[in-house]
């Protein structure tokens, strides 16, 4: 199953290094585009579960390391609900 990475910088100027199992968030984001935090979240909830399903159908089960990077979104998003409008910036994707 082809992995890929989304790079992507935060309303607070964090860059992460995100992980999906499957080009799937290829679906969902588009370097060079911004969203507003909550649709970017809502957007990467939707693509890593969708991608962590496509592993359980390949392999019998979900994949943990979409989750924990779901996870590792919802803990930065959960601190900056003051910016919830401010937007996400999607820098690159990495095949």
């Amino acid at each position: 199953m082809p992995e890929m990475r989304f790079h992507v910088r935060l309303p607070d100027d964090t860059e992460l290094n995100c992980y999906s199992p499957s080009l799937v968030i290829k679906d969902y984001l588009t370097p060079g585009e911004q969203y507003p935090l909550d649709e970017f979240m809502t957007r990467c909830r939707e693509a890593l579960h969708v991608a962590s399903e496509r592993v359980r159908a390949k392999y019998g089960f979900a994949c943990s390391a979409a989750m924990d990077q779901l996870a590792e979104l919802e803990r930065h998003a959960e601190r900056l609900t003051d910016r919830r409008e401010a937007p996400v910036a999607v820098l690159a994707f990495e095949e």
